[in-house]
């Protein structure tokens, strides 16, 4: 009885360990260089969104008039 509870977590433990071994994907190196380049893409244009309104508000705040 013990070894029919047991045999469903073995053959997980075998599927994994084969997926694991596969190496036709990519690996976990590849994500985390994908991951680091869309990074600096993502702060690339949110410096260049920031700076580009930063001057516009500029613009608008220095030609209205303060009362």
């Amino acid at each position: 009885m013990f070894y029919e509870r047991e045999k469903p977590m073995r053959t997980t433990l075998k599927n994994v360990v084969e997926f694991l071994k596969r190496e036709d994907g990519p690996t976990a190196v590849e994500y985390a260089v994908m991951l680091a380049l869309i990074i600096v893409v993502c702060i690339a244009a949110i410096t260049a969104i920031g700076s580009a309104s930063n001057q516009q508000f500029s613009t608008v705040g220095s030609a209205v008039k303060p009362s």
